[in-house]
């Protein structure tokens, strides 16, 4: 029998590099919209739409297999929460920085 991991490790793992990732993204578009002069809300827009392309292939799996689905799930729920704290708390720092 295989061993499998828990759903609340799979949902950790997903969450903290989604966050890490989009935060790093969101950031580094800001440096670079700031240099270029483009519009904030531009960036934020682009970094939203690339966030639900991240998380749509375990949307689909979730949809397409809903009753096998255990790991499309966590992971999805961990990808969209890291997502949305990433999408949330990197305008602060951008701020911070001075790119806003």
């Amino acid at each position: 029998m295989g061993e499998f991991l828990p759903d609340y490790l799979i949902r950790e793992q997903t969450a903290v590099g989604t966050l890490v990732v989009f935060g790093v993204l969101r950031v580094i578009a800001a440096a670079i919209g700031y240099g270029r002069g483009w519009r904030i809300s531009a960036i934020g827009q682009c970094c939203l739409g690339a966030a639900l392309i991240y998380c749509s292939p375990q949307l689909f799996d979730l949809l397409v297999h809903a009753y096998h689905a255990r790991v499309a799930s966590a992971e999805l729920e961990g990808k969209v929460t890291g997502c949305a704290i990433a999408l949330f708390c990197a305008p602060i720092l951008s701020h911070k920085l001075g790119y806003e």
